[in-house]
This record gives structure tokens, C-alpha cells and sequence, in this order.
């Protein structure tokens, strides 16, 4: 079993900042893939930023630039620093983990990031 615990949700004006962390704990060593995915009202869930074990981080367009992913495998967490926050930014943001990228995915509970004034 693998759980996933995420925090640093909140509200802020566009162009502020906020840093999401997300700590992954039970049966981990083969969770070779993190990332974190996000979920806007009436949308699908899409990926932001992930990356494989040993590899670089992978970024959705819309995000290049202003997110930056960080993962620490000895620690097993994986954070998000968003900057320059914008209102279509605004979602419920999923930390992920799996085996690998077409792996059954482990969620966590979600936690809400709302970019607007």
C-alpha cells in the first residue's frame, strides 16, 4: 500500500506564490514515477510536472517557467513551487506516484490552489 499526503494548498492573487509538498510513505521502492496532476472544475485531470527516478522533469506547457518540481527520493517527497500564479491555474492539484508512467497511479487526497484576487 502506498499513501500520499499532500499540503500548501490556499488562495492568492495572481502572480503570487505557493509550494505544494506532498510526502509518499508505505511500499515505495518500486514507485519510480512522481509527479503532480491537477483537476479544474469540468475539466479532465492533467498532468503538471513529473518526472522518473533519475530523470528530468517533465512539465505541461502551460506551466514551463513558472513551476518548478523538486523530488527527493531519500526523503520521499516531492514539492512544487509555483510562481507567477495565474486565475486558470486555479484547480485541485494530486500528488502522484506509480511503478512507472503507464503504471496502476496511487492519488492523494488533493489539495485546492485557487489564483485569483
Amino acid at each position: 500500500q502506498v499513501r500520499l499526503v499532500e499540503s500548501g494548498g490556499g488562495s492568492v492573487q495572481p502572480g503570487g506564490s505557493l509550494r505544494l509538498s506532498c510526502l509518499v510513505s508505505g511500499s515505495i521502492f518500486s514507485m519510480n514515477v512522481m509527479g503532480w496532476y491537477r483537476q479544474a472544475p469540468g475539466k479532465q485531470r492533467e498532468l503538471v510536472a513529473a518526472s522518473m527516478r533519475g530523470g528530468n522533469a517533465n512539465y505541461a506547457d502551460s506551466v514551463k517557467g513558472r513551476f518548478t518540481f523538486f523530488r527527493d527520493n531519500a526523503k520521499n517527497t516531492v514539492s512544487l513551487q509555483m510562481n507567477s500564479l495565474k486565475p486558470e491555474d486555479t484547480a485541485v492539484y494530486y500528488c502522484n506516484a506509480g511503478a512507472g508512467w503507464n503504471s496502476r497511479p496511487y492519488w492523494g487526497q488533493g489539495t485546492q490552489v485557487t489564483g485569483s484576487s
